[in-house]
């Protein structure tokens, strides 16, 4: 919301705000712009009737004062995603959709014509090099990448977000359950993504990893309309650490991202590229400076002997395709690989039991969860013992402490071995680049 309000503001909007609680870099980033609300709370007395328009986050709940003054008053309140379509309506619209992976082929899309000096808006989830913010709009681009979230829209609109972007040229990477507190069922979820790709215009381009199952079967239903694009890993070799493409030339590209789940991400962004005028020569020449976006097997810190990674990784899928692309990164090296439940559905009891197998590529497997995240989520409490029994992953240690996590990592000998650390909280508030400090300055 933070970023919209800011690309609003570039455009020359008159923008303000409200929120119960503002923290960084939101807080810092509104303040030198001056967007930062004088107060942090709802002041519904501010809504009148002189505003064009109310753009209602998902932090705000249903019965939010300031929604239901807007609502009173006859107001036109979009969503987040309204309102990005509203800015973009007259632009060609490439959506990237999936379970895992959007952020990262979004991100090397964006990478890619911006190395090459192309005029795009965008919308993407995370921080990327190079970028002031998360949201482009401008007048006079001619098409727009956005990343498509399958989350609700709004607390007072139901449907996914990626629905309401209308995609003229639509990517999904891959599906794998998630977001249970409000897709309860694996058949309710997977049917999100159906609705996105029935809802790919004719004329449209849908673009989809053929190595997924069930992407494949919901991608490739018959429609003489719409025009099908299947891509698969990007060929390619890991050599002392550093993975190189293999293009069809045999060329060796090197890059700076690994992992077979990454080569496929690189693949998807490279065949989205072709249909809007980015060649092959142009998308290896750029691809080379790609370093990830934000969160995404970014390095904390390294020496000689350790790499500590952190990565947004938090369902099954995505702990399983990173643990594994580490590992194989660097086969001689140990790998302890620590993740934190945090979200709704990985400290939903039922939906513990997805987490089964998807540890096996880590020599030690850490799981950390606090319990008053699990009180405050309102969800039943969970036991060290319940995630074992679903990890089933042999000598699994599990912590609820985050000091005594800290303390055990720290008290690691960590020479020829890799930290990898995922979450989509913070373990606590802990501040993982001292951390990683603490663990290379005490290497043994």
């Amino acid at each position: 919301m933070h970023n919209l309000a800011i690309a609003l503001h570039q455009k020359g909007y008159q923008v303000t705000g409200s929120d119960d609680e503002i923290v960084e870099p939101s807080r810092t980033r509104l303040a030198q712009r001056g967007l930062l609300p004088e107060a942090i709370g709802w002041f519904p007395e501010k809504v009148h009737a002189g505003l064009e328009a109310v753009i209602l986050g998902m932090h705000a709940r249903a019965d939010n004062p300031e929604l239901k003054r807007a609502q009173e008053l006859g107001l036109k309140v979009f969503s987040y995603p309204e309102y990005i379509y509203e800015q973009c309506r007259d632009k060609q619209r490439i959506v990237i959709a999936g379970s895992h992976g959007k952020t990262t082929i979004t991100s090397m899309i964006l990478h890619v014509l911006q190395y090459h000096n192309r005029k795009f808006d965008y919308m993407v989830g995370a921080q990327i090099e190079g970028f002031e913010t998360m949201v482009r709009l401008s007048e006079d681009a001619p098409v727009v990448i956005i990343e498509g979230d399958e989350y609700l829209a709004s607390p007072v609109d139901r449907r996914p977000k990626f629905l309401l972007y209308k995609h003229h040229i639509g990517l999904v990477s891959g599906i794998a359950w998630d977001h249970i507190n409000v897709f309860p069922t694996f058949d309710e979820y997977v049917r999100q993504f159906d609705l996105f790709a029935d809802a790919t215009p004719k004329g449209g381009m849908l673009i989809y990893d053929e190595t997924d199952d069930l992407v494949t079967v919901i991608c490739r239903k018959e429609r003489e309309d719409v025009t099908r694009v299947e891509y698969t890993t990007h060929k390619h070799k890991v050599t002392d650490g550093q993975t190189f493409l293999v293009t069809d030339g045999g060329e060796e590209v090197p890059v700076q991202v690994f992992g077979e789940h990454n080569m496929r991400n690189l693949n998807g962004a490279r065949t989205v590229l072709s249909k809007i005028g980015i060649g092959d020569r142009r998308f290896y020449e750029a691809i080379r400076t790609f370093r990830g976006a934000a969160r995404r097997l970014e390095v904390v810190g390294q020496n000689q002997g350790t790499i500590v990674y952190r990565d947004f990784a938090h369902a099954p899928s995505k702990l399983e395709a990173t643990t594994k692309a580490v590992k194989k990164q660097f086969p001689d090296r140990k790998l302890v690989a620590c993740l934190e439940l945090h979200t709704f559905s990985s400290l939903n009891k039922e939906f513990l039991k997805q987490y089964k197998g998807s540890f096996e590529d880590a020599d030690t497997a850490v799981v950390y969860f606090n319990p008053q995240t699990i009180a405050h989520k309102k969800l039943e409490p969970i036991s060290e013992e319940d995630v074992k029994n679903a990890f089933r992953k042999k000598d699994l240690l599990v912590f609820t402490d985050h000091l005594a996590l800290q303390q055990f990592l720290t008290g690691q000998p960590w020479t020829g071995k890799n930290l990898l650390l995922m979450s989509s909280g913070t373990f606590n508030g802990t501040d993982l680049k001292t951390l990683g400090q603490k663990i290379l300055e005490g290497q043994s």
